[in-house]
């Protein structure tokens, strides 16, 4: 096969002694090579980025790989540019995407794609805008910009190969940063998140008058202008009390105009000075543990200790409230007096916020946090101190492991088992746990995975003696775990046989708690009003138009969501199939939940954490402190609210429908119920006397719930492991689900069939399927799906990935199966 980056131009071939492999944010199917000219040879870097075409396209792509070794079968181009003069990445993370690539069945550049802030990703599909008030005077541009800024005065915009065609030149991104910095034109699309330094004015005393006889003179002798010198004295109080003096806090403080401002800088009483500021303000840095970690604490503290020196990684079991975070500090602090750098990883963003908070307590300025809802621009600047060492410690999500760590010496998976460290869509669909424990490995360096709940995974690698494990099965404070009751919900009588929503053991035990002053927290996992709503005449539910499945009710928005694709539709007054307009709201979401609180107990401050509440970068952390501060008394949320967070004051924790939980068809359902449930009721009583849990379900005899009502880890995972074993499901297999789409029904369903019949041959005692999913329609793309439930021998899962590479091939080389999508998953959640 010719590679595409090979020289079609072979008349006059240039001499080239050395060759870069390129990876390009794209799913190919390998990695190109292209040449490097020799004027560049001493400045392309292993990691650095470098401009490629590709197909008529130019693109930011990473060198992986230097080599003098020249193609055989073809001549590849040149590179054309060198876009950084320092590495962005380091060697190991570039070990990390291959791994990734590899274990997960996907490309490096998707891997190269989910890893680099936006910033970093450039290609030719950039479009160059106009700057109207740039105005039409192009007298002091060079030849090259003066063309460009001329046709985006004419187009008033261009895209970058429009810019290649114009100069007719290979080096299109100098002169572009020139127009941008000269103002003449802007970037959208990619290049719209093109990192730039924060900029901020400062306000200083001119030299002249530093002497305070020369100052006092200054004062005294002041003549006209009374505003200026308000505007002066303004600026002396909050240089003596705060230091250093911007702009902006002046303007504001003083309440002067900028104009005011300017006639002090040009009587050269006052300097304006720009500087580069970060967009991300950090406390002074400064480490403080001032607690003591109680006998049991010390105790599991010596034992991880011990276990991370016999073992690279390490199962910390602690119940809730147990102090886990505590023992986190303690190693942080171990790692930074070593000069290493620390990585916690925790789930949610939600979590990040809270902890974040009570870290910085303790390490001030050398923690830093990363996820998704930062800026680009803030990520970039994260990413570079990172990639200087100057963070030391950074929290975040799972996309916080593809910083570029120097000196990584300890890695903290806080609640091991949550599915969310599990990316889902799209490529690469990593679980950032097990991506983390590789991770780590490059560097030598210890991995702790905690959790009360661990998954079952986990927890047998760590029986089994993969793992280290530490048990901490004391709350800090000696406080007992809380008391868990079954509400039978099969015993309340409701109107026209509706499910319970609160049921009358539940309202009292509310009521009981606000009277206390203390606070409650309700979880039913389903959010907006109701799921669906159905016709009380023939039973008629509207559906969505793109995925086969019903439509949420949303009360607030007044409209019906889909939650597979998230179109908005007009609520429905009149049945499709039967013309009546009467409806009945099925089952009940947080929304609902929180209305009808509102009715039970009009007195009581009631919020909503869920998907629909939460908005913008810092809204899970200003809800999050509302609680703490008791300014809510009942907090209604999906899984938001259990993972991990930690309040004083909640005395009850009320689990509105476990059968809902537990009513999925996965061979998970019960490790999931059994983790969500002991971690939703691990909010209460945390601090002070014991708290409460109630538990509505019309099967109060569920093996799980029993064991969740005893807090029995031990026994639901010796049970489950014993069933895993039975079936055959992992810990005791791997297993690869494929899934399948296309617009057309017939088709999906038999290129399914075609790549099931290419396994076969190899895997047939191994492969289940192909069927269609129970939901088989999303976003207009019919679904169909294959397992393979593999043993746990490494030649037999390379063999499997290397027969799905081959069948897919195979199967897109058919016309008819061309556009067929093909979804592995390792590992799936």
């Amino acid at each position: 096969m010719s590679n595409p980056a090979s020289n079609t131009n072979t008349f006059f071939p240039i001499k080239h002694n050395f060759y870069a492999e390129v990876i390009i944010p794209l799913a190919l199917p390998r990695n190109y090579t292209w040449a490097i000219p020799p004027h560049l040879e001493k400045e392309v870097l292993v990691g650095a980025r470098v401009e490629v075409m590709l197909r008529n396209k130019k693109y930011a792509g990473l060198v992986k790989r230097i080599h003098p070794d020249a193609p055989e079968a073809f001549e590849p181009r040149e590179l054309l540019n060198v876009l950084d003069q320092e590495p962005i990445v380091y060697q190991r993370q570039l070990e990390l995407w291959e791994w990734m690539a590899s274990y997960y069945l996907c490309s490096e550049g998707e891997v190269m794609q989910a890893a680099l802030p936006t910033h970093f990703k450039l290609s030719s599909e950039t479009i160059l805008l106009y700057n109207e008030e740039a105005g039409d005077d192009f007298s002091a541009l060079d030849n090259d910009e003066f063309v460009v800024a001329e046709a985006l005065l004419i187009k008033k915009e261009l895209r970058l190969n429009e810019v290649q065609q114009l100069l007719d030149a290979r080096y299109v991104y100098p002169v572009i940063k020139r127009l941008i910095d000269k103002g003449v034109c802007m970037v959208w699309e990619e290049l719209q998140h093109q990192y730039k330094e924060k900029k901020e004015t400062y306000i200083l005393l001119s030299p002249q008058y530093a002497d305070e006889d020369a100052l006092s003179d200054l004062l005294n002798n002041w003549g006209r202008a009374p505003k200026q010198m308000e505007l002066l004295l303004s600026f002396l109080h909050i240089s003596k009390t705060e230091g250093e003096v911007t702009q902006a806090a002046l303007l504001k403080k003083s309440g002067a105009s900028a104009a005011q401002l300017k006639s002090l800088v040009d009587k050269q009483v006052l300097i304006q000075e720009k500087r580069t500021v970060d967009r991300i303000k950090y406390l002074p840095k400064a480490i403080n543990t001032n607690f003591e970690l109680s006998e049991a604490q010390q105790i599991a503290l010596g034992q991880v200790r011990a276990s991370l020196s016999e073992k690279n990684v390490c199962l910390l079991h602690g119940i809730t409230s147990s102090g886990k975070t505590q023992l986190y500090i303690k190693l942080m602090v171990e790692a930074l007096g070593r000069g290493e750098q620390v990585l916690y990883m925790l789930p949610e963003i939600a979590l990040t916020a809270q902890v974040i908070r009570r870290l910085q307590i303790h390490f001030g300025g050398y923690i830093l946090i990363y996820h998704s809802k930062f800026s680009q621009q803030e990520r970039v600047e994260i990413w570079n101190k990172v990639k200087t060492g100057e963070a030391r410690i950074v929290l975040g999500a799972r996309s916080a492991l593809f910083l570029p760590f120097d000196k990584l010496g300890l890695v903290i998976c806080d609640e091991e088992h949550d599915t969310s460290f599990k990316q889902q869509d799209p490529a690469p669909r990593y679980h950032a746990r097990d991506a983390a424990v590789y991770f780590a490995s490059l560097f030598g360096a210890k991995t702790l995975l905690g959790s009360a709940s661990p998954s079952v995974e986990s927890y047998y690698n760590a029986q089994s003696g993969k793992y280290g494990l530490v048990e901490l099965n004391e709350r800090y404070g000696n406080i007992p775990l809380p008391a868990i009751e079954m509400v039978d919900t099969r015993q309340v009588k409701t109107p026209n046989r509706e499910k319970v929503m609160v049921s009358p053991a539940l309202q009292d035990a509310i009521q009981a708690a606000l009277t206390a002053g203390q606070q409650v927290i309700l979880f039913q996992n389903r959010r907006g009003y109701s799921p669906y709503q159905v016709c009380q005449t023939c039973g008629w539910i509207p559906h969505c138009k793109q995925c086969d499945v019903s439509l949420s009710y949303h009360k607030t928005r007044g409209k019906l969501l889909c939650h597979y694709c998230g179109t908005v539709y007009p609520l429905v007054h009149t049945c499709e199939a039967c013309g009546n307009h009467l409806f009945a709201q099925q089952n009940f979401g947080t929304e609902r939940i929180e209305e009808s609180l509102q009715e039970i107990f009009p007195q009581a401050k009631i919020a909503r954490m869920d998907a629909d509440s939460i908005k913008g970068k810092h809204g899970h952390d200003a809800l999050i402190q509302l609680f703490e501060q008791k300014r809510v008394d009942i907090l209604v949320g999906t899984q938001m609210v259990v993972k991990g967070l930690d309040f004083d004051n909640v005395a009850l924790v009320g689990i509105l429908d476990a059968d809902a939980i537990l009513g999925f068809t996965d061979f998970r359902v019960y490790e999931r119920g059994f983790q969500l449930m002991e971690q939703v009721s691990g909010r209460a009583g945390r601090k002070g006397k014991q708290g409460g849990v109630l538990v509505q379900t019309r099967n109060p005899q569920h093996p799980v719930l029993l064991k969740v009502q005893q807090h029995d880890y031990k026994g639901f995972y010796l049970e489950e492991i014993e069933a895993r074993k039975q079936f055959a499901y992992p810990p005791f297999t791997r297993i690869i689900h494929i899934t399948f789409r296309h617009k057309d029904a017939n088709t999906v369903q038999s290129a399914a069939l075609f790549f099931a019949n290419q396994l076969k041959q190899y895997m047939s005692g191994w492969l289940i399927g192909p069927a269609p999913p129970v939901v088989n329609r999303v976003r207009n793309l019919y679904l169909m799906e294959l397992m393979l439930k593999l043993p746990r021998d490494g030649a037999t899962i390379q063999q499997a990935k290397q027969l799905i590479h081959t069948s897919t091939a195979l199967m897109h080389a058919d016309k008819n199966f061309r556009s067929v999508q093909v979804i592995p998953d390792i590992d799936p959640i």
